[in-house]
């Protein structure tokens, strides 16, 4: 990714076209139109062949400046960076700062072109965008514009995996009170985007997450438990409340229960050995089927008694 600063302080962040994208991109520039330089070519030779030798050179000479230069001139400032080869490859020209590109960057992009692709057969862009941090070329350096990617796969960033299911309901007795907001969304975007960065700087942030967590809250995380399983449960221990709060007391009995097959998986944070913990009373474990809405009453154990039969019918009061 590149960072981009536009004139109002606003940082971009945007990907900068490879090198094969963009060589992809140029030749189809170009067989467009040495095709179009052809046809018309022939066309006014044609047309013109009652002239003499002079005349034809000079009419060759502008239809070659005409279609080969100037055309992805204008191209490129109608369509504001996007050729046709561009648009084929998902490919955009844009200015340092991220905005559309105006006529003179096309002229200059257009007119360096010449000398660094038509002349050189391309051996100079194809070095000067190796050199480049950005993949920029003489023409991009000069014209301060940049070739970047429109067309980008869109990554699964929307969905928080669920923590193990044998953390559930583990930190209901946690005070969040005192955990700012700007602390809990970067726990969830942390865990929306775990997947994507590397182990090792994934496992240092969710170290430094758990542990400021830890200090808002009073409570470390259990030994032997992964920071962002940690992160995940407590996260879904504060959703669990606002649901709480938001729909009644029964929606506790949907928020809690964890499904291990579900996209994340208990995977997802480590290894799936659960730690020796605590059984939890058989009491405190809602019915999964509960509805929303619904309190859910847990049965009184039933000891049998000398008094009342052993075959479990209670006669009436």
């Amino acid at each position: 990714m590149s960072e981009l600063v536009t004139g109002e302080a606003v940082a971009l962040e945007l990907r900068p076209a490879k090198l094969p994208s963009r060589a992809l991109a140029v030749l189809l520039d170009l067989a467009v139109a040495v095709i179009a330089y052809i046809v018309v070519t022939l066309g006014v030779v044609a047309a013109t062949a009652s002239l003499d030798e002079a005349a034809q050179t000079a009419l060759s000479i502008a239809m070659f400046v005409l279609l080969l230069v100037g055309g992805p001139i204008a191209v490129e400032t109608l369509s504001h960076g996007r050729s046709l080869g561009k648009l084929a490859c998902g490919l955009r020209v844009v200015r340092d700062d991220g905005g559309p590109i105006r006529f003179r960057h096309a002229l200059v992009r257009g007119l360096i072109g010449v000398i660094e692709i038509l002349m050189t057969l391309g051996v100079v862009a194809v070095i000067s965008s190796l050199v480049s941090a950005r993949g920029r070329r003489l023409g991009d350096v000069f014209a301060g514009t940049l070739v970047v990617r429109e067309r980008i796969p869109l990554a699964r960033t929307g969905f928080v995996p669920p923590p193990p299911p044998w953390l559930a309901g583990r930190f209901s007795g946690l005070d969040l009170s005192a955990v700012p907001n700007d602390l809990w969304l970067a726990i969830r975007q942390y865990l929306m985007r775990m997947q994507q960065l590397d182990p090792q700087v994934g496992g240092r942030m969710a170290e430094r997450l758990a542990t400021d967590l830890a200090a808002r809250t009073g409570a470390p995380a259990p030994h032997g438990v992964p920071p962002a399983a940690y992160l995940a449960a407590v996260l879904q221990e504060r959703q669990t409340r606002e649901a709480r709060r938001a729909f009644g007391n029964g929606s506790a009995a949907g928020g809690g229960s964890v499904d291990a097959g579900a996209g994340g998986g208990p995977g997802a944070y480590g290894p799936s050995v659960m730690p020796t913990v605590a059984p939890a009373p058989a009491a405190a474990a809602p019915p999964s089927h509960a509805p929303y809405g619904t309190e859910v009453v847990a049965p009184a154990p039933h000891t049998p008694s000398d008094d009342r039969p052993s075959t479990g019918f209670v006669p009436p009061a």
